[in-house]
This record gives structure tokens, C-alpha cells and sequence, in this order.
């Protein structure tokens, strides 16, 4: 593809840049062009540049950028690049994520499209890093050296993502959909709270071993958390993006559009119930055009074992703490003679320059796969054990040999009232506090890892307070007249190591500045209480949610306020609740006009499809056709329209009866052809024709309404 004649001059790509990811810059930078010479509607462009991974922060004209890495895979070559975006546009802090993404914060509007371009020539997407999409598929860093694992599930991840990257089934669905694989049982991955999880399974037949997968289904966090449902205990490897797809295709067709938090599957499961669900989706699976898919396990760059050489083994800069670091940070891989070293980082921030001297070390000791960790930290892999202090103390004078990985001391922390416009509480200044009162009082129980903090500057979850020991999230709350920053105090969450695990329990709110009190409560009371060898979450259902109200009530019981108590924390101004409008999820476009153009750029991507004779992906964006043209049409009448299944019972009693547009048939039997029939090139030319007819049918319609209501 020659695109040198259509390149804007402010933008340069490289030749190498895949060809779709050109076209995905190019649209980008026209779209930011319309939306701020005011042709283009807000919401509209809102929705378009959430997919692209840019997204609005709480600070007025700049963006956060969410660089999509799945399963938390970066090079060091990657991470320099990175480092070098982030000082040039953004902030020079990379900060890693839950969800193994890296975010940039401060980004500005226009430069967002060289951002991308940047990050493409190192094989790096923002395609659909945020928005109503499929978003950053995760896995368990420890996948491929895990000594527990039964096989590495990285290419399953891999061929995963390649197959729904850009897929127009999950271009604008209800809400976001989460994925993740774990390498084992002991669940790294936290496949219980995504909606659909992943974990390997064999099964022997015939004398031959079978790879599989057990699923589960439906999990979540958020204001309301559920535990994913496990559905199947073996499902062949050759099956699982089919049945994904079916799921997604179900998901987009009932789940819930208008009410924003109650648009997830987990709530349309809760609704009809995991056997209809499964029902609906075992019909879906004829109109999907690969009922099987084998996974080609050499489609997928395996790590690298770093070239051996000789080095005079150093003394460590520090015996003590070296002690505790490779107690805590180093991990034993499945590999014989070869070690993976697991990085801290402070609320997941790593500072552009820190993040150079980081791809240096990994570059000279450790293979190119580098992991983002879902607790925020990095993990590098395949170092000789004879080369640990050299990395020690490497990482040491880098400031990245703190010991604790995935401890009590390595608290995890979303961005919160730092830059998120859902904050409502500061969850980056309470963490630091956190560290710093651990640090001075616990210094001694930084071997333990069974109890772990995590803190979300509000409810959604980002931190996964949810699934901690002891998780905090963001909230707000009136003493006498004053209003205070405050935080949820949840107890009890977290991972079983068998494939599932348990939700915290909201325990009682309590003001910021009152939690490192709170912390201390709880750790001097397990201390003091628990029976030996008893894990934390078996000491909080033994004593009860009720014994830990009344151990911390207390400390909300506050007479006199003071000046203190109106400061959150890392804040020099008294606290005010300041919350915007989130983007975690895209509000629906209600105005006519605006969804009338959406559906003419799908119709042109139904044709570009045909063009390329991918005909399941032409019928879905005719399937997008009809059904967002109906809705156009049902929100002229102010009808109801928050699910597809709702638009296609309603559309037939208020249009087709009344003859205001007619149908060989219901509209909804026309449009439900879709999984009633092979995704062949017949079908598919059909379905487009019929649906481009309807959008011609409809838009007349629409004129004559405004005709009618002029006159």
C-alpha cells in the first residue's frame, strides 16, 4: 500500500507500520481534525478515540494514553520506546497496570496519532485499549517457566488477540469484555473475576494427551463483584475462540446498552440464567465461519535464552536486603538452572529514565520477554542464578531491588484522583502512606505474602480492591458539616489457588486520614489472634464481618475535625468531591443524526470486507446496519432500544405493523439470518444488499418526518 500521497505532513510513517495500523492512525488523526473544528459531535468522537486507547483525563485539554501489551508481554526495545514517547508527550512516567497495560498520562489531543505511530514501528497497538471493545487480553506472567504449569498458555493468549484485534463483532458492544489465562490453578491470572477465564487442562484418550482449557464465565468487579461461573471442565484448545465468539456475539445481541453499570455480562447472565445463555450460544456457533481453530503454536516469538557468559560474580551492594530480595523477588522457572527475578514498583510507577536503565539490565541478563505483572510490577525471565548479585545490584542502584514482590508491602494502586476523572478519593497518596508506615512498623513482615493491600480510588475496581485481604476504595463522607475524603474498608478477598476465589466484603467506611490506623488494627490484631499457620481471609470469616466493624468503628468516631482530616492525602488543598464523567464505558449516542452517520461508515466497511472477500466480518457490519438503523428510527419515538434483542422485538411493533416501513416478514426474521445461515459469499452479498436497502428506506422515512414536523 502506497500511502505517501495521503500522509499529513504533521505525521510520519514509517514504511514497515502494518498497513491496517496506517489506516487506523490516518482515521484517528482526521477524526481529532473534525471533532476539533467542530464537525464532529462530542460523544461520537468520544467513543471513536476510547477504542484507539486515548482517553480523557481529570485535567482539562490532555489525554491518558493506554498502551495495549497483551498478556503484559514488552521488549526491552519496546520499553525504551515507550520511555521515549512518555518524555516527549506526555509526563516521563510509564505507569503499569492491572490490566499488564502501560498508561502515559498529560498526553495532548493532536499528538495522540504520532503517539501511535511511534509505538507501531515497535509492533505496539492502542487499537482497542479502552471503550466498549475486547480489552487487554491477560495471562499469568509466570506462563512458559511456571513449574506448575501443564503447558505455557502465551500462544493461546497470542492467537486470541491477533483473531479479535479489529474484529467487527467487538468494535461497540454494550460494555467492555475482559479475558484472561492463567498457566495454572494457582490462577496468577485471577480468571475468576473476567468474563471469560482460561486455564489449562490434559486430557488423556486413547493413549494420547489432549490440550484444553477449563472456562469460566461471567466474573467481575465493580460496585457489584461476581465470581466467575465455571462452565466447563475441559473444552478443546481447537474450540475456545469459537466459543468466545459465540459469547461475544450473544453478549452484543442481549446485553444491556442504555443503563451503563448494568451492562456487562456478568449482569445478563444474572438475568437468564449460565444454561440459556449457553443455550443461545450454541445456536450462534452456526453462523460463525471456523467451527474449529487450531492454534498454531509457532505463530508465537518463544523467549529467548540470553547468550551465557562469563562474569566474576560481585559481592551484593547490600547483604541484608539482598537476602530478602531473593527471597521474595526471585522465582524458581520449570527450566533447569535458569531463575525469573520480579520487580516492585511503587504504585506501578517507573519513571522514563529508571525504565532505560531497566531495558539495559534486561538486555544484558534476562530474555527479551518481559512481563508487566498484574499486581504492577515487572518480571524478567531466563537469568543464570550465578548472575544474581550482578543483577542485584544493578537493580539496586537503579532504585529496582526493593524485596516484597506481590507482599504485604507491595501495595497495588490505580492512578485514582491523580489524573481519573471517577476518583473520589486519593488512592496514590494513601498507598505511599501505606508504604511508608509498613516500611518504618512491619519492616519484619515483608516475608509474608498470604496478606495484600490493594486501593481503587473509587468503587470500579481498578485496583482490584475486591479481591484483596485488605482492599480500600475511594468514597466520600459528611462528620457535622464538613465533607472528608473516605475510603471503603473491604476484608476477605481473594484467589483460592484452585481456579476461583472470593469477593471482599465491605466492612465499614472510614475517613482517609484514619486508614493507616485502621491497617495497624488489623495487622496487630492477626498478629495477636490468628491461629499458626492461619491464612488471613480464614482468620477474617473465623473471627466475622461484625468483630471487625466493632474493631474499627472507633476510629470513625471523630469529634472535633480538624484541618488534617480535610486534606487526602499527597493534597495541599481541603478535599472537594470532583467527580467527572468516567470512561471506563461509552455513554449511548441518543441523537439521531449522529447514529444515522455512524451507520453510513459501516455500511462503507460492510463493502470494504466484501472487497476483501471476508465475508463473516462483511455480514456482521450488515448486522450493525440494521440494527443501529432501527435504533436511529426507535429514538425518534422515544422507544426503548438498551439491548439489540429489545430493538428487534420493538422495532417490528412500531414500524412493521403500522406499515411506516415494510418487510417480507418481521424485521426481526430478516435480521436474525444472520445465525441461520453459513457466512458464505451468497449470504453474505445478500444480507449486505438488503441492509444498505434499509438504511435507504429508513433515512427517506427520517426526511419525511422532518418534512412533516416543518410543516
Amino acid at each position: 500500500m502506497n500511502i505517501t500521497n495521503i500522509i499529513p505532513a504533521e505525521l510520519e510513517l514509517k514504511e514497515h507500520i502494518d498497513d491496517k495500523a496506517v489506516k487506523d492512525i490516518l482515521e484517528l488523526n482526521h477524526k481529532i481534525q473534525l471533532f476539533q473544528s467542530g464537525k464532529l459531535d462530542g460523544e461520537s468522537f468520544r467513543a471513536f478515540r476510547l477504542a484507539r486507547g486515548v482517553y480523557g483525563q481529570r485535567q482539562d485539554g490532555v489525554n491518558m494514553i493506554r498502551i495495549k501489551l497483551p498478556f503484559g508481554r514488552v521488549t526491552p526495545e519496546q520499553l525504551l520506546r515507550i520511555a521515549d514517547i512518555s518524555d516527549q508527550y506526555a509526563s516521563s512516567n510509564l505507569h503499569a497496570t492491572t490490566r499488564q497495560d502501560i498508561q502515559i498520562h498529560y498526553v495532548k489531543l493532536e499528538d495522540a496519532p504520532k503517539v501511535w505511530a511511534d509505538l507501531e514501528e515497535k509492533g505496539i497497538t492502542l487499537r482497542e485499549a479502552c471503550g466498549n471493545t475486547i480489552r487487554n487480553l491477560t495471562a499469568s506472567p509466570y506462563a512458559g517457566i511456571d513449574p506448575d504449569e501443564l503447558f505455557d498458555v502465551s500462544p493461546y493468549a497470542n492467537a486470541m488477540f491477533k483473531y479479535f484485534l479489529r474484529n467487527p463483532i467487538c468494535q461497540n458492544l454494550g460494555r467492555k469484555f475482559k479475558i484472561a489465562f492463567s498457566s495454572s490453578d494457582n490462577d496468577a491470572a485471577l480468571t475468576f473475576i473476567h468474563d471469560l477465564g482460561f486455564i489449562p487442562r490434559i486430557k488423556n484418550e486413547n493413549g494420547k494427551k489432549n490440550r484444553g482449557f477449563k472456562i469460566l464465565l461471567a466474573g467481575g468487579l465493580g460496585a457489584q463483584p461476581f465470581v466467575a461461573h465455571p462452565i466447563f471442565d475441559f473444552m478443546e484448545e481447537n474450540q475456545i475462540i469459537p466459543f468466545t465468539e459465540a459469547c461475544l456475539r450473544i453478549f452484543d445481541r442481549y446485553g444491556e446498552r442504555a443503563k451503563r453499570h448494568k451492562a456487562r455480562l456478568k449482569y445478563l447472565i444474572n438475568d437468564i440464567g449460565v444454561t440459556e445463555f449457553l443455550r443461545l450460544v450454541e445456536i450462534e456457533r452456526k453462523a460463525i465461519s471456523l467451527q474449529t481453530y487450531n492454534i498454531n503454536l509457532n505463530d508465537f516469538e518463544k523467549s529467548e535464552i540470553p547468550s551465557q557468559f562469563e562474569l566474576k560474580e560481585p559481592i551484593p551492594c547490600d547483604e541484608v536486603k539482598y537476602k530478602a530480595w531473593v527471597s521474595k523477588n526471585v522465582f524458581l522457572q520449570k527450566q533447569q538452572d535458569f531463575v525469573a527475578v520480579r520487580i516492585k514498583l511503587s504504585t506501578g510507577n517507573l519513571h522514563s529514565l529508571t525504565a532505560r536503565k531497566l531495558a539495559e539490565i534486561a538486555k544484558k541478563y534476562a530474555s527479551e520477554d518481559m512481563r508487566i505483572t498484574i499486581n504492577q510490577g515487572i518480571l524478567l525471565k531466563y537469568i543464570r542464578p550465578n548472575l544474581l548479585s550482578s543483577v542485584f545490584n544493578e537493580l539496586d542502584d537503579a532504585g529496582l531491588a526493593e524485596p516484597g514482590f506481590n507482599s504485604l508491602h507491595d501495595i497495588t494502586a490505580c492512578p485514582g484522583t491523580d489524573t481519573c476523572n471517577l476518583g473520589i478519593a486519593s488512592s496514590v497518596g494513601l498507598a505511599k502512606e501505606l508504604e511508608r508506615v509498613l516500611e518504618g512498623e512491619y519492616k519484619d513482615v515483608i516475608y509474608d505474602n498470604l496478606i495484600r493491600i490493594k486501593i481503587s480510588g473509587c468503587m470500579n475496581g481498578c485496583a482490584h480492591h475486591a479481591v484483596a485481604n485488605i482492599g480500600f476504595h475511594g468514597m466520600s463522607m459528611k462528620i457535622g458539616g464538613y465533607i472528608l475524603p473516605a475510603m471503603q474498608v473491604l476484608l476477605g478477598g481473594g484467589s483460592n489457588g484452585a481456579g476461583n476465589g472470593s469477593m471482599a466484603e465491605k466492612v465499614i467506611k472510614l475517613p482517609s486520614k484514619v486508614i493507616p490506623d485502621a491497617v495497624r488494627l488489623l495487622l496487630n490484631c492477626f498478629e495477636n489472634s490468628a491461629l499458626d499457620g492461619e491464612y488471613f481471609n480464614d482468620f477474617y470469616i473465623r473471627l466475622g464481618k461484625n468483630y471487625f466493624y466493632n474493631l474499627l468503628k472507633p476510629l470513625g468516631e471523630i469529634e472535633d475535625i480538624s484541618q488534617d482530616y480535610l486534606l487526602d492525602w499527597g493534597q495541599d488543598l481541603q478535599y472537594q468531591t470532583n467527580i467527572g464523567v468516567g470512561e471506563c464505558a461509552v455513554p449511548m449516542i441518543d441523537m439521531v443524526g449522529v447514529v444515522f452517520e455512524e451507520v453510513l461508515e459501516t455500511i462503507g466497511k460492510a463493502s470494504e470486507a466484501f472487497e476483501a472477500e471476508q465475508w463473516v466480518e462483511s455480514i456482521y457490519y450488515s448486522y450493525s446496519v440494521y440494527i443501529n438503523t432501527a435504533r436511529a428510527l426507535l429514538l425518534t419515538k422515544e422507544v426503548p432500544c438498551n439491548t439489540h434483542s429489545s430493538v428487534l422485538k420493538n422495532f417490528d411493533t412500531h414500524f412493521i405493523t403500522n406499515s411506516d416501513i415494510s418487510f417480507d416478514g418481521s424485521y426481526s426474521d430478516k435480521v436474525l439470518q444472520i445465525n441461520k445461515n453459513e457466512p458464505l459469499e451468497e449470504f453474505a452479498a445478500s444480507y449486505k444488499a438488503d441492509a444498505e436497502q434499509f438504511y435507504i428506506r429508513a433515512t427517506a422515512l427520517r426526511n419525511e418526518q422532518f418534512q412533516q414536523s416543518a410543516n
